[in-house]
């Protein structure tokens, strides 16, 4: 019956398609992406929502967190199960994914990431894994644009459209914040878009904000009520708090990344490095219950009037009332968030650093304020400062400062924090650029080998194959080889650069013809020069495992038009500048009608 029905509205689709506008037909496709990413972030939430009431139920009848340590356990074993049974032993994780496959595949996103994302991270997360539903939910909707743009054989350009659309109602639906929906998608991803593609991803974004408006409770969402009026005396504390939140930044992104690399690097087997992962992780959230899954529910209750409900049915929780050992709880909390989510993620279960990032930066803003509070320096809001921390670790970790201060004046309900949100983000972004380059999603491309770029030339160098450019043809000549040889060849061929190589094909020098050419006829050259003589090394080599970007680089740095390239040391042909630029032109060509 699903799929009789399935089958009506692809076949109302093509009808669409074939009597609307093209504009027309990706306004209607933005709706539709919308519809289907809103879903998507229903069904993770709900699951997720559930499982954390069902848990707090049980610990509130065993005064312990113990069901909180066995569910992680759990969870991440049955996501590694299902990977090697069900989704070929891979999937990828992040939304780093999403970057790839729009700089270097053309926009095209595998099908299965239309169902493998939701599975895993529901399993992940929603037993208690420290990571975020927001990364899996947004590759959800990346695939559902890609793929229904291949449906329907849209070009690149609205492949990756709809891609957008699909990334902006996702984040839109899971916060019921359209415009860090749209600014995300533009900001973090799909930084090449035109102003005209707004319209589109705006129309999906405010459709998953509807769906999920409509369909999901509130409670389950992240969303605040407690705030303070915005004190323009406490602008120091900001700008200190935007430093602060900078370093915690640089500090999660560095630690995350060892933590997952070590043990995803670990030698054992699938399932024995799951357990091992999974059971540490349930030990930290015994200690520290507020590790236990995206941490939601936990911010909500740290930017409350009572956080000291954070140690309920904890070991700690006779001193729930003590505000020294809730600032350590606190501190601990988030120091340690780096290492729970990498052990989560490098074990074998996925997941984002998305709600991750929004629980560090709440957490660093309550420590924060709470601590200058305690010293008696000053009274700070400390519900204000850990909802600004939050846009302070998003901006740094991702390099999304737009982002990061529109999504949280959205969930806290109007914009009465805009300047202090402003304050953190710019400043929290400013110093973690200092220190890292490249935003944390970016780092795990490189890591992967996967040099990243938000240039739209330099990406399309990348999918460039060096093989196709390469030219073999061109005539070597051996170093004691006789000048007159030489000026035969140049005579009666159209060649103007020649390798000297050994016997063994060793790149031994490079002749150009038109730094020889007002010697080379002359009776004496010919006669008495050898090729050795007029040979000069090259000031640049091209080697097989050189990307095209390298290879224009290289070209820019020599100042020549053609490059000799080297295949297992040896030399193998030459390399011109011009077929460089003319496939790149190619291929830009193409893009815009495939």
């Amino acid at each position: 019956m699903l799929n009789k029905q399935l089958v009506k509205l692809q076949s109302l689709l093509v009808w669409g398609q074939e009597k609307l506008s093209p504009k027309q037909f990706i306004f209607l496709s933005s709706v539709l992406v919308g519809i289907t990413a809103a879903f998507a972030v229903i069904l993770l939430k709900a699951f997720a929502h559930s499982v954390y009431s069902f848990a707090t139920y049980i610990n509130g009848i065993l005064k312990l967190s113990f069901i909180n340590s066995v569910l992680p356990v759990i969870g991440i074993l049955l996501t590694v199960l299902i990977i090697k049974k069900v989704l070929g032993g891979k999937i990828e994780k992040g939304t780093s994914q999403i970057l790839y496959a729009v700089a270097r595949k053309g926009s095209i996103i595998p099908k299965k990431q239309m169902y493998a994302q939701v599975i895993t991270s529901s399993l992940t997360v929603g037993l208690g894994g420290s990571a975020g539903l927001e990364s899996p939910i947004v590759v959800t909707g990346a695939a559902f644009g890609s793929n229904y743009a291949q449906q329907f054989n849209l070009s690149y350009q609205d492949r990756t459209l709809l891609i957008g659309c699909g990334v902006a109602a996702g984040i839109a639906a899971a916060f019921n914040a359209p415009i860090a929906g749209v600014l995300f998608a533009i900001e973090v991803l799909l930084v090449d878009v035109t102003i005209a593609a707004f319209t589109p991803i705006m129309i999906a974004a405010a459709t998953g904000t509807l769906v999920s408006t409509i369909v999901l409770n509130e409670n389950i969402l992240l969303s605040f009520k407690q705030k303070q009026t915005f004190d323009y005396h406490n602008i120091p504390f900001y700008v200190l708090l935007g430093l602060f939140t900078g370093l915690i930044a640089v500090y999660y992104s560095r630690k995350f990344l060892k933590t997952e690399h070590f043990f995803a690097g670990l030698k054992y087997g699938i399932y024995k490095k799951a357990l091992i992962g999974s059971v540490i992780l349930g030990l930290m959230i015994f200690v520290l219950p507020t590790l236990f899954g995206e941490g939601y529910e936990s911010i909500k209750t740290l930017a409350d009037k009572n956080p000291g409900e954070l140690m309920a049915n904890t070991l700690f929780a006779d001193y729930s009332n003590n505000s020294w050992v809730l600032l350590v709880f606190v501190g601990l909390s988030m120091m340690l968030k780096a290492f729970a989510s990498g052990i989560t993620l490098g074990s074998g279960g996925n997941g984002g650093n998305f709600a991750p990032s929004l629980f560090l930066g709440s957490y660093a803003g309550y420590f924060f304020s709470k601590f200058l509070n305690l010293t008696g320096l000053t009274n700070l809001p400390v519900s204000n400062f850990a909802m600004v921390g939050m846009a302070g670790i998003l901006s740094g970790l991702f390099h999304a400062p737009l982002t990061a201060i529109f999504l949280i004046a959205e969930i806290t309900g109007g914009y009465d924090l805009i300047i202090p949100l402003m304050i953190v983000a710019s400043i929290s972004f400013a110093i973690s650029k200092r220190f890292e380059k490249h935003s944390l999603d970016v780092k795990g491309l490189i890591k992967k080998g996967n040099v990243f770029t938000s240039n739209k030339d330099t990406n399309i160098l990348w999918t460039l194959n060096i093989e196709d450019i390469i030219d073999k043809g061109y005539t070597s000549l051996l170093p004691d080889e006789s000048s007159a040889k030489l000026a035969d060849l140049i005579a009666h061929s159209n060649q103007v650069i020649f390798a000297v190589v050994s016997p063994e094909k060793d790149l031994l020098g490079i002749i150009y013809f038109n730094d020889i050419r007002e010697i080379i006829f002359s009776d004496f050259t010919t006669r008495y020069a050898t090729v050795k003589e007029l040979m000069v090394t090259p000031t640049e080599v091209v080697v097989e495992q050189d990307t095209m970007e390298t290879v224009m680089h290289k070209f820019e740095t020599s100042g020549k038009v053609y490059l000799p390239v080297l295949k297992n040391s040896k030399y193998y042909g030459f390399i011109a500048k011009a077929d460089a630029l003319e496939a790149y032109r190619d291929k830009l060509r193409a893009m815009a009608f495939e």
